[in-house]
């Protein structure tokens, strides 16, 4: 029996809050700033599959309901679950990017050598991605995805593959915030919500591309006072230069 659509919206309001929840239970006091070590595979994955409903739900939404209204409710949470898997994939490779730089250069990324400014590099690259046609194409389809659910298969092993597309397109908008979070923190609950509150805005709010555009030159500034002072930047946690995150 297909779930009837009025419990769409909701079934996504009580995801959100409960992910948002459990990240909070989770996450606190772990935040040890930038390079902030992921743990086990399983324990970072379990977490960033968290964290992706907690951020990444509520901008995905809209577009979840609009799932829902032309096609099915059952196809619309089927949507979600491709969504969801393309950000655990994004969650994979940045995995294993970060252990191949912490095994392959140690010394280099340590926070007492050259961790401000490989932090405030990473911000202002995350800045500039803000202004190149790739994401702008990929807010624009984030913005108004009708043209690929419109011509996306049908039944649920189209609303998978949509999903997957969907969540494709989604990581390439917010590529450049992701790398800011995991410049600033990725265990830090502050930068979490501040980045959350970003995507929403860039993706759903009318001013969503100008915001985009006013946020390129706040990375790009962040990561310059990151890089001559991040004592001075408030909510960035100094990393200690012996300390790992333990799951």
């Amino acid at each position: 029996m297909t779930a009837p659509r009025p419990l769409v919206l909701p079934s996504l309001a009580a995801a959100t809050l409960l992910a948002w929840g459990a990240s909070f239970a989770v996450m606190r006091g772990m935040d040890a700033g930038p390079g902030t070590d992921l743990g086990s595979f399983g324990w970072f994955l379990g977490l960033w599959l968290l964290m992706t409903v907690a951020m990444m739900l509520p901008s995905a939404s809209p577009v979840t309901l609009l799932v829902a209204r032309l096609r099915s409710a059952s196809e619309a949470g089927v949507f979600v679950a491709g969504y969801l898997l393309a950000w655990l994939a994004y969650g994979v490779v940045a995995y294993g990017v970060y252990r191949v730089a912490r095994a392959s250069a140690p010394g280099f990324v340590a926070w007492d050598a050259r961790g401000p400014w490989i932090a405030g590099c990473a911000l202002a690259l995350a800045g500039l991605y803000q202004l190149t046609p790739l994401k702008s194409r990929c807010l624009r389809h984030c913005r108004s995805p009708v043209g690929l659910l419109v011509r996306g298969p049908a039944g649920a092993t189209g609303a998978l593959r949509i999903g997957v597309a969907h969540g494709a397109y989604c990581i390439g908008c917010c590529a450049g915030l992701m790398l800011a979070l995991f410049a600033l923190g990725v265990m830090s609950l502050v930068w979490m919500a501040a980045a959350t509150v970003a995507i929403l805005v860039e993706k759903t709010f009318p001013a969503g591309p100008r915001v985009a555009t006013a946020l390129a030159a706040l990375l790009v500034g962040l990561g310059t006072w990151v890089a001559l002072a991040p004592g001075a930047v408030p909510g960035l946690t100094q990393p200690h230069p012996m300390e790992m995150m333990q799951p």
